[in-house]
């Protein structure tokens, strides 16, 4: 076992010096990484200072002639561990990505040897750690639960939106709106998703989640994230809905939520949400720098 991760760990170092000598003209290395299904281009800038035009980002996200991914994370350099930028498929920026933010805090783990770190986001500072089994665990922040924090375009009860359903809102470093229905797997995604994301009442459209309870602090969850569609994981709504679920006093403060591609463990904490969960580091490779001009 300890051979194994020294291995592992060796193999990382390799390919953080073959980054640090690539240059742009021979391509633009990249790691591919999911929590749950829910899946990323992740990008090293600290050793690679190349930065991708939106019409990039979006070609990688195809899923037929690019990688595919449901975000784009970028790491650099920053005054702490680390500083994290993310993009959705659709080129946009995303405030948040907690199953990124894990994928890459363990990456950093491994690379550092740390079981600790303080990582930067739009957000501001998060914290991660090891949590054993496999596990890494990530500090979301405070949940943003004031109509002007979400943001909405105006000033309603958060808990229960004059929407359809009564949905509660949340902010999570990016917009939510969580619906509790009697069965999560008979919504059809594909068309409440898109109708809700871009509600009036959401100036910066939102993640949309639909929730059910399965017994005590225990929820099984779908969800539709903005700029990206049908997710088999979300971090951030996973964190939405169970704040959500706690202010509706359907469960405490610490649930489990049954995803798609598995399950996350969520504590609203009086420092922040945690969220635990696994990651997996899938592949390395390389975008041809004829690829990349080609989309410029």
């Amino acid at each position: 076992m300890q051979l194994a991760i020294f291995v592992e760990k060796a193999v990382r170092h390799l390919y953080m010096n073959i980054l640090m000598n690539k240059s742009f003209d021979t391509g633009l290395p990249f790691m591919k990484m999911h929590g749950l299904g829910n899946d990323f281009v992740v990008l090293d800038r600290r050793a690679h200072s190349a930065a991708l035009s939106k019409n990039q980002i979006i070609a990688i996200a195809d899923r037929h002639q690019g990688v595919g991914f449901d975000q784009l994370a970028v790491i650099e350099s920053g005054p702490t561990d680390a500083h994290l930028v993310f993009f959705n498929a659709d080129g946009s920026t995303s405030g948040a990505c907690g199953n990124a933010t894990r994928c890459i805090a363990r990456y950093l783990m491994d690379e550092t040897g740390k079981d600790s770190l303080e990582l930067t986001t739009e957000r501001g500072i998060l914290l991660a750690q090891e949590a054993g089994d496999g596990l890494v665990s990530v500090n979301m922040g405070l949940p943003q639960l004031e109509w002007n924090e979400v943001p909405l375009a105006e000033e309603v009860d958060t808990l229960a939106l004059p929407i359809d359903g009564a949905p509660t809102a949340t902010g999570m470093g990016n917009p939510h709106c969580t619906f509790f229905v009697d069965n999560a797997d008979a919504i059809d995604l594909e068309t409440e998703g898109p109708k809700f994301e871009h509600h009036p009442l959401y100036p910066e459209r939102t993640n949309v989640q639909f929730a059910t309870l399965l017994g005590p602090d225990h929820i099984r969850m779908r969800v539709w994230e903005r700029g990206v569609g049908v997710t088999m994981a979300s971090g951030s709504s996973s964190c939405a809905t169970a704040v959500a679920a706690a202010r509706r006093g359907l469960t405490g403060r610490k649930v489990q939520i049954d995803l798609d591609g598995g399950t996350l463990w969520i504590n609203w904490c009086d420092d922040g949400v945690w969220m635990a969960g696994g990651t997996a580091h899938v592949f390395n490779g390389t975008f041809s720098a004829a690829w990349l001009e080609a989309h410029r």
